[in-house]
């Protein structure tokens, strides 16, 4: 109205009074900001705006004190807006959360009602497009979920009976019934949540900083405004200095990196347990990885498989059925691999631990286990069995040996397969600064030998128990390196715990949420790569921010002594610019791209 009133109309008077009127509302919400900063004993950057533009108002600065106003209120709305924009993908995994669930009753009848209603032990069908709305096991049916919400994968994944879904993730096709084993708050999907929640509003060191140094540094510009009036007793260049010395692109540039950083993290399956992770995760320059689950799949197959007798068909079933009997990962991958194996009873088992076992069934009695195990036993093993084991150790291969009456019949090599692309990934890890790769493993040197080679690592230690790993890891860290720990987040809990920061990697179960500093939702050490090149471009964008905040801070008050063309407006402008600028580079980190580095 102002303007048009003097440009369109030529009337000075109407001019004038709408500048006034756009000051008083403009400096009212400053204001009240102002008074609610100093009743807790702080000066903020409104009570500084405050009293410029009461100040500029009382000498009849009408014109510099509306558009200081419009500014600084304008330059709030593009803050508020961003920090809400970067939040978007918390907000669109909220979206994803289930709000009712189709029950079945125990009349086999459906019903739908209210997510909060679900217990566990319910029964839930789940339709075609519909989101899953707890964590569980499928009863019956099959289907393709789509777990990015979970896992930052966007590739389907087939589900059938017995295999785990999560609350909030959708099923793309099928039918399925699923027995709810989590539910609520409790729910992977709810904790993924409340993590990110936690994370965003947490406060990395750098922050904190900034805080402590805007309470210092506010009140120092309200001395030097007061001071330079004193003494030049120009009333106006104080005002000016006021204006100029708020530090709003240095508190605005922080919060902004980290909060689009973790925005970003959410979105690819990487949680950081608040902000004050990612400045330690950028340093991290030694990754101690654990070797089972972790460098390898943790699904061990059976590489290779020697038979000793002519007539193995009754070998095959009495292996399959006393193996089918263990919970053993070397055990299971014998069962997968003799699959299509008639059984047989088996009467009785002994185990000896650490070594194997011996068991009877209705076909005669094996002893099924390793190389210690026979030798108790007193197997005979010739040169040429021998060699077949030697070969096989070789490749890094577990050994699991099957005789009987003191006679070995037959030999299975079984193998972890180390991660697809971990190799190529593991030398991403490397351009990103980290120095050195160390396996730590209890497995036997010569598999941990093996593994090291394959994925060219920097140091690989064997036979260690969790207290070994954790004694070498405190080695790591008093020679001055700055240590993460990699592993599935329930075993080597004392590594985790002890590590400058812990990494778990898996499907996000609770314990390796609660232990962890980093939960990398899936099992894949591209969003390693991801998790550690995202913490340093956050780092190096906070830097950023924070030089253009200072450096915009200095050209400004400078150029209030140093040339004549510097103002009220004209400052306050080239200030709200600097906001901007600093909103804009820290929005780059939504962008960064998983397995990119800076």
């Amino acid at each position: 109205m102002a303007y048009v009133s003097l440009f369109i109309f030529k009337n000075t008077t109407l001019f004038t009074w709408s500048l006034i009127i756009a000051s008083i509302i403009g400096v009212i919400p400053i204001a009240i900001q102002a008074i609610q900063s100093l009743k807790v004993k702080v000066v903020s950057i409104d009570v500084l705006v405050s009293i410029a533009v009461i100040a500029a108002f009382l000498i009849q600065e009408y014109q510099e004190s509306a558009i200081v106003t419009f500014l600084f209120l304008f330059g709030s709305y593009l803050e508020a807006k961003t920090l809400n924009y970067t939040r978007k993908a918390i907000r669109s995994l909220l979206d994803l959360a289930p709000s009712t669930a189709l029950r079945i009753n125990d009349d086999q009848t459906l019903e739908e009602v209210n997510i909060d209603e679900i217990e566990i032990g319910n029964h839930c069908l789940v339709r075609t497009g519909s989101s899953i709305p707890v964590d569980g096991q499928v009863l019956s049916g099959e289907g393709v979920v789509n777990e990015a919400s979970i896992t930052g994968e966007s590739i389907p994944l087939s589900k059938q009976f017995n295999d785990w879904v999560y609350a909030g993730t959708i099923l793309e096709n099928g039918t399925i019934t699923i027995e709810a084993q989590r539910v609520g708050d409790e729910t992977t999907f709810g904790k993924i949540i409340e993590l990110v929640e936690e994370a965003q509003d947490s406060k990395t060191t750098t922050q904190r900083f900034i805080d402590r140094f805007s309470r210092v540094y506010t009140p120092f510009v309200l001395v030097l405004a007061i001071l330079v009036w004193l003494f030049t007793q120009d009333i106006e260049t104080a005002i000016i200095i006021l204006v100029l010395g708020c530090p709003g692109a240095l508190v605005i540039g922080v919060p902004v990196s980290a909060v689009a950083g973790i925005g970003n993290g959410a979105k690819y399956g990487v949680l950081f347990k608040g902000s004050e992770v990612i400045q330690s995760l950028s340093k991290v320059n030694t990754i101690v990885f654990d070797k089972t689950g972790t460098l390898t799949l943790g699904h061990p197959q059976v590489i290779e498989s020697y038979y000793y007798i002519d007539e193995h068909h009754d070998l095959k079933s009495m292996i399959m059925s006393i193996e089918r009997e263990s919970n053993h990962p070397l055990a299971q991958a014998i069962v997968t691999y003799l699959d299509n194996s008639l059984l047989t009873s088996v009467l009785n088992t002994h185990v000896f631990q650490g070594e194997g076992l011996q068991a009877t069934t209705s076909k005669g009695t094996l002893l099924i286990g390793n190389q210690s195990l026979m030798k108790r036993f007193e197997v005979m093993i010739s040169t040429h069995q021998n060699q077949h084991i030697e070969a096989l150790l070789t490749q890094g291969a577990s050994i699991v040996l099957v005789a009987k009456d003191q006679q070995l019949l037959a030999l299975f090599g079984i193998e972890d397969p180390v991660r697809q692309s971990a190799y190529e990934d593991l030398k991403k890890l490397k351009l990103l600064g980290v120095k050195e790769l160390i396996l730590l493993s209890g497995d036997h040197e010569l598999s941990v030998k093996h593994v090291a080679a394959q994925l060219e690592l920097t140091q690989a230690h064997a036979h260690l128990l969790p207290q070994d790993k954790a004694m070498l890891i405190k080695q790591y860290q008093n020679e001055g390196k700055t240590v993460a720990f990699v592993g599935d987040g329930i075993n080597d809990s004392p590594s985790i715990a002890l590590a400058d920061i812990g990494i778990a990697m898996g499907s996000g179960t609770d314990v390796a949420i609660e232990t962890s500093d980093v939960v990398l939702m899936k099992s894949d050490f591209k969003h390693l790569v991801h998790a550690i090149g995202l913490s340093k471009a956050m780092m190096n964008n906070m830097r950023q921010n924070i030089i253009i905040a200072i450096g915009v801070v200095v050209f400004l008050i400078a150029n209030v002594f140093l040339s004549e063309w510097m103002n009220m407006s004209i400052g306050m402008l080239v200030h709200e610019l600097s906001i901007l600028i600093v909103i804009v580079n820290g929005m780059r980190l939504l962008q960064y791209k998983k397995g990119e580095k800076q």
